[in-house]
């Protein structure tokens, strides 16, 4: 695992404490955002190991399906998880009226629970992307059309 990698992962490990500590305050809404970010954060370190960066959100969720979830490195259901996840967050972000229950929250939490035991296995057996030390290759010169004439 990447010094990276590990960060992501401490980062999912304090979100699901928030997410839990929210939860017990009955601030649901925030509790099931939280728990989205603690699945995001795992499917970040995961990506990584690919050597991938996504700026966004959508990227991130597609990308873990296609490396993960489609070629079944991963249980499918999880690529599900992160999606549902996702949508439940931006409904407690945006929804002016509290919409998440106590069983919500404690579902988004155990989803969450189940991402980081999932990227901390799979980061485990990985082996750390390989540095390239190789000296860039010089561009190649294209002769126009003209020139081949």
């Amino acid at each position: 695992m990447t010094e990276d990698q590990a960060a992501l992962i401490a980062k999912a490990r304090d979100s699901v404490r928030g997410a839990e500590l929210l939860a017990r305050d009955g601030l649901y809404d925030f509790a099931v955002s939280r728990a989205y970010y603690t699945m995001l954060y795992c499917a970040e370190a995961m990506l990584l190991g690919r050597e991938l960066r996504f700026s966004s959100h959508g990227a991130v969720i597609s990308s873990f399906g296609q490396h993960f979830a489609k070629t079944d490195l991963v249980p499918r259901q999880l690529h599900h998880y992160l999606i549902d996840a996702q949508d439940s967050s931006v409904q407690s972000d945006y929804d002016i009226h509290s919409s998440q229950t106590t069983d919500d929250a404690a579902l988004a939490i155990n989803r969450a629970h189940e991402f980081i035991a999932l990227a901390e296995g799979f980061l485990a057996q990985e082996e750390p992307p390989v540095a390239h030390d190789r000296a860039p290759s010089k561009p190649r010169r294209h002769r126009s059309r003209k020139a081949l004439g």
